[in-house]
């Protein structure tokens, strides 16, 4: 009783400083101005196509890859200086490769269907993630101190993608180090949410995220070591995949994880529509994405599934939005009605101490017993040593080339105990085989994607722990698919995981499929404010 009664002392105490923190930003925070208050509508109907049906037009000489890159173009040209998004572009390039495409497309003689199997995104634009590398492309993931890097080679995932017929168009912003949960540094600035600009796009995938829901790119590759391509996902109404651990190579991007992290680390798809999430994972996950079984038929009847509405009433963590508790009731009541099943309702306690074990085993060592690499190494690459404490008296005083946010994590990380909690470890190896033991080969588990609704800029600073939604999944290695589930009252994303046993992508893969055909999937920003 009494450690309940100390929990309950830490939370009323941690919000109370939260609050007062909240009063001091509101005060002196500048006030971003935007003099437009809504993206403008899409025109050209080929941005309102998937990329699946785009390679299958190109490859009929429906359209040509120009008409199509070129319609990404112009988007991106209208949507970018409201959204700041896209940090560098390609475009001339992208137009010579489309032009290559036709031409190759008006000179094949094996039929349709060999340029499918051999090349099945032909002519299709992507984005990518500045953390990846590709080629002639900037490579700084918002450091400063590597503004003048640009990238040699393809990073291995965009490669294959390349090696598929995708055209790049440019790479797109995220946070400083890919370590916080909105995409802001001092090198690009920060990103806007396309369905409010005075929102985030989440990170440290957002503005990869921000693209994809401006309808200025149909798909888009993401990395994810706490959430970092389901929380932009879930910020801007689109999908994205976490796969299961080892299918896709996390090598060519920056920064490189170390100790334990490198099994948490997962590089996946970022689409607009549900059908493009199979075909990408099956390109860049090569040979691996053969474990995946991916084109074998899903029966969703079959399934057993199961509904988490909270983690349990972690006080370090916000309550649940109400309208995403009763969205996610929403998908529980349209599957019981549709298919037929009985979705389960769980409470999982060990959920409640998810940052706990998040932050537990990330500041664990490798297997070959070396510590990770501390965030404050990773700040002063290519530069001088950054103190955490003298930076942050720098950035009070307005001097320094951090954010608050990176600066914030390296003064956490002095204070890490580097003797793990018997407790927290013990809490972590019930939930892996308890989630395990659940989901098996035929489960499939909905969780929120995070406990509030899309947040204001830099609001985050003051509920930084509410990642451990997402970062949990990436401790268990499980497969995880964000899916849309139309807007909120105020116009907002709404959105659940979709949860599934290790290899068994393809179910949380079929039940996205399923769920946006039943509440929509994407919408576009300012069309509508409908509820799901």
């Amino acid at each position: 009783m009494a450690s309940t009664r100390f929990e309950r002392f830490l939370g009323r105490l941690l919000r109370a400083v939260v609050w007062m923190l909240f009063a001091a930003f509101k005060l002196f925070a500048p006030q971003q101005r935007h003099g437009v208050s809504r993206l403008p509508p899409i025109t050209n109907p080929l941005l309102l196509l998937s990329a699946m049906q785009l390679a299958r037009k190109i490859r009929r000489k429906a359209v040509t890859s120009v008409e199509v890159v070129q319609a990404y173009i112009d988007r991106i040209q209208e949507v970018n200086p409201l959204i700041n998004a896209m940090v560098k572009d390609r475009f001339s390039a992208a137009l010579q490769e489309a032009g290559q495409v036709d031409k190759l497309i008006e000179e094949e003689t094996g039929g349709e269907e060999v340029l499918e199997d051999r090349l099945p995104l032909l002519g299709v634009p992507i984005t990518v993630k500045e953390a990846f590398a590709l080629q002639g492309m900037p490579n700084s993931t918002g450091l400063l101190t590597r503004r003048d890097l640009v990238s040699g080679v393809d990073a291995p995932s965009v490669a294959l993608l390349k090696r598929a017929g995708a055209i790049p168009l440019g790479v797109t912003n995220c946070s400083e180090l890919c370590m916080w949960l909105e995409s802001h540094n001092h090198l690009y600035g920060i990103t806007n949410n396309p369905y409010d600009f005075e929102r985030i796009a989440g990170g440290s995938s957002g503005g990869e995220g921000s693209i994809l829901g401006a309808g200025a790119s149909v798909i888009g590759v993401g990395s994810d070591i706490g959430g970092s391509i389901r929380i932009p996902c879930f910020f801007n109404g689109v999908f994205g995949h976490k796969p299961s651990t080892g299918i896709v190579s996390n090598d060519g991007q920056y920064p490189p994880a170390s100790g334990l992290q490198i099994g948490f680390l997962c590089t996946g798809p970022m689409c607009r529509y549900a059908e493009d999430l199979i075909p990408m994972l099956s390109i860049m996950g090569g040979p691996n994405a053969n474990k995946l079984c991916l084109s074998a038929e899903v029966d969703l009847k079959k399934l057993r599934f199961f509904s988490v509405p909270h983690n349990g009433g972690s006080h370090l963590v916000s309550p649940v939005d109400a309208q995403l508790l009763q969205a996610q009731k929403m998908v529980v009541r349209r599957l019981e009605a549709d298919l037929g099943v009985k979705v389960q309702e769980l409470f999982i306690p060990q959920l409640k101490y998810s940052f706990q074990i998040w932050g537990t085993m990330m500041a664990s060592p490798g297997k070959d017993g070396k510590p990770p690499t501390t965030f404050a190494e990773l700040m002063s690459e290519g530069g001088k040593k950054v103190w955490p404490v003298w930076e942050l008296f720098k950035w009070l005083l307005g001097f320094s080339s951090h954010t608050i946010a990176a600066i914030g994590l390296a003064l956490v990380e002095l204070f890490q105990s580097s003797h793990p909690s018997p407790f927290i470890l013990q809490q972590k190896e019930s939930l892996q085989q308890e989630m395990e033991e659940l989901l098996g080969t035929d489960g499939v588990l909905l969780y929120p994607s995070h406990p509030q609704i899309t947040p204001k800029h830099h609001h985050p600073i003051f509920t930084p722990f509410n990642f451990c939604y997402t970062g949990i999944f990436n401790i268990l290695g499980l497969p995880v698919t964000q899916c849309p589930l139309g807007l909120s009252k105020e116009g907002l994303p709404l959105g659940v995981q979709i949860v599934t046993g290790k290899l068994q992508d393809r179910l949380s893969l079929a039940t996205a499929l399923y769920l946006e055909k039943a509440f929509g999937g994407w919408r576009e920003p300012g069309k509508t404010t409908a509820k799901p």
